[in-house]
């Protein structure tokens, strides 16, 4: 199978996955060279309809995680699609799927019944509750934050509680898919074997509330909501300036030391009340209104420009476009286009930057079907055949 050049460069993957993070999962491996063949059914994966916002009339939400892959459309319940379907996995490296935990059995493109063709297969099932007791359960990211606990942490502490702006189980379930396939990929280089990975929402969620699931595992607490306050730092939070909210951050003693000498406050450092870590913690309703009058003199820019000198972490809290043009402003160039002429597309650039083997910006996120012809002939042919790369491009 011939590929641009990448640190994946010549895995074959059959993405059998729709919606959010099994396409996150997929677009991380095409971005870094593998060669990715996503299967849609015949109406599509649904999120090239979640609109608005939409650009051309494809959705931005499919857009952003769909780019850098070949796209078939394959009907499981066609005897020839499924063939079709199977012959795809028979050759791929890696197989991801997040359809219901044995949902893709009766098809025979389970991981057994691929297994049995491609004993060296690395197959990833992505799921809401895990295969066990929670197989039947619908995975959407919104049902996990809530059950998960999330949104109990979630909002002001005498106010209701609050869903993250961001699917953030999805993606990061994503992302332990792909660590996931990369940590089985070293193992079969080692070898030769190839294995079932499964990943769960629910599981990724205590895992990523981190010191808030230690707080309740290890130390008997249940954690509760803060609104923006953190349970053990302080301050951690915005706090108003004269024109609104600066987030400020003094995470040990020294940084809130320099802190209280940047505000003109220095005896606040020196106070026992103030002096720790746990002092400031404990005694945060003393100290909060300390700092609320010190930071009324400046505005957010300014307190910005002086905490930031004196080496303290702060910022604004900006929208969407605040943080691109920040990241542009740092030099980080976050923007890239995929494809080209009316096919272009600006999309977010892949966070991971490499020395050798830089990800790759190849071709737009596909249209339904766009590479039916072409994939089905590679598919008919002989197993060594190639399928060309996706068109047009650049690297970055």
């Amino acid at each position: 199978m011939v590929t641009l050049s990448g640190p994946l460069d010549g895995l074959i993957v059959a993405d059998f996955s729709r919606v959010l993070a099994g396409p996150f999962a997929t677009q991380q491996l095409a971005d870094l060279g593998a060669t990715v063949v996503k299967v849609e059914s015949p109406g599509g994966d649904e999120t090239r309809s979640w609109a608005p916002p939409e650009r051309d009339g494809v959705s931005t939400y499919y857009l952003g995680i769909n780019r850098n892959k070949f796209d078939v459309v394959l009907d499981f319940r066609d005897e020839g699609d499924r063939a079709t379907a199977l012959e795809l996995a028979r050759r791929a490296d890696i197989v991801i799927e997040n359809f219901k935990p044995g949902g893709l059995a009766k098809f025979g493109l389970d991981y057994d019944s691929v297994a049995a063709v491609n004993p060296a297969v690395l197959y990833a099932s992505i799921s809401g509750f895990g295969s066990a007791g929670g197989a039947s359960l619908p995975g959407y990211d919104l049902i996990v934050q809530a059950m998960s606990g999330l949104m109990s942490l979630t909002g002001s502490p005498d106010g209701p509680a609050y869903r993250s702006g961001v699917s953030v189980f999805d993606v990061m379930t994503g992302m332990q898919a792909t660590i996931g396939l990369l940590a089985a990929l070293e193992h079969r280089h080692r070898t030769g074997e190839g294995q079932h990975i499964e990943v769960n929402l629910l599981s990724t969620a205590l895992a990523a509330m981190a010191n808030h699931s230690s707080t309740y595992v290890a130390g008997g607490s249940v954690p509760f909501r803060m609104g923006n306050a953190h349970p053990s730092l302080f301050p951690y939070e915005p706090l108003p300036a004269s024109d609104g909210e600066i987030v400020v951050v003094a995470a040990n003693d020294g940084q809130f030391t320099r802190l209280a000498e940047a505000l003109g406050r220095p005896e606040l450092a020196d106070d026992p009340r103030f002096a720790r870590t746990e002092d400031r913690n404990r005694n945060r309703e003393l100290l909060r209104p300390e700092l609320v009058a010190a930071l009324a003199g400046h505005t957010i820019a300014e307190w910005f420009d002086i905490l930031t000198e004196a080496g303290i972490a702060c910022g604004p809290i900006n929208t969407i476009d605040g943080g691109v043009a920040l990241a542009e402003r740092l030099g980080l160039e976050p923007v890239v286009e995929v494809g080209e002429g009316e096919r272009a597309v600006p999309v977010i650039r892949n966070p991971i930057r490499f020395s050798r083997t830089p990800a790759r910006y190849d071709s737009p996120p596909p249209t339904l079907g766009e590479h039916d012809e072409l994939v089905r002939a590679w598919l008919a042919g002989p197993a060594s055949a190639s399928i060309a790369p996706t068109p047009g491009g650049n690297r970055g």
